[in-house]
């Protein structure tokens, strides 16, 4: 494989572009170790022990630095190790290898996410967030149904309408109009709020 680039990341590091598209990351002194320049050969062999030797070992321990940090997705954790420059392969092996510690379960972090948010935001906003965040939505269903335990939409409106104390029988329209805005910000749909005004009324 030829190396086509190689581009200073910053004062102590390198990354080496392939002719297959391939990228990563070296420290410059990794990079004089191996003698890699533009134009010259990388073999097979090389560009293997570079990623069992240096790579893998890097990207667990900066996989589990994350994790240490804060609770992420698989998505979230590979989105990282590609910014990293890391190589498919070498990514795959650090989110296998978090995952048979059971530091890395998107369904535990959906169902931490479910828990923490659903009295501030609608089912359907927090499904969302999380299917933004990556987490597949079989898992996302699954935590919803688990934290929630069924209950509705109409019920969690009728919270937050009896938190902030709006009575339907002294409302105003200027009063209607505002609570009905607070619950369109929460992630409610137009129908269910209509529907739970109604149920009041």
């Amino acid at each position: 494989m030829q190396i086509i680039q190689i581009m200073e990341l910053d004062k102590k590091r390198v990354r080496i572009r392939l002719e297959d598209g391939c990228d990563f990351a070296l420290y410059k002194a990794e990079s004089r170790r191996y003698g890699l320049q533009e134009g010259a050969e990388l073999s097979r062999a090389q560009f293997e022990e570079i990623c069992q030797e240096i790579l893998v070992r890097r990207a667990r321990r900066r996989t589990m630095h994350l994790l240490e940090k804060m609770d992420r997705t698989e998505s979230q954790l590979r989105t990282k190790l590609k910014q990293g420059y890391y190589p498919e392969d070498v990514i795959e092996d650090a989110i296998s290898y978090v995952k048979s510690y059971h530091y890395l379960d998107d369904l535990r972090y959906a169902q931490n996410y479910v828990r923490c948010r659903k009295e501030r935001k609608s089912r359907r906003m927090i499904q969302m967030e999380l299917l933004g965040k990556g987490v597949s939505r079989e898992r996302v269903q699954q935590a919803l149904e688990e934290e929630y335990q069924q209950e509705s939409e109409q019920e969690q409106i009728l919270k937050w309408i009896h938190k902030k104390n709006y009575s339907p029988q002294t409302a105003d329209i200027k009063e209607k109009h505002r609570i009905y805005q607070f619950l369109m910000r929460k992630g409610f749909s137009s129908d269910d709020i209509l529907c739970a005004l109604d149920h009041l009324t």
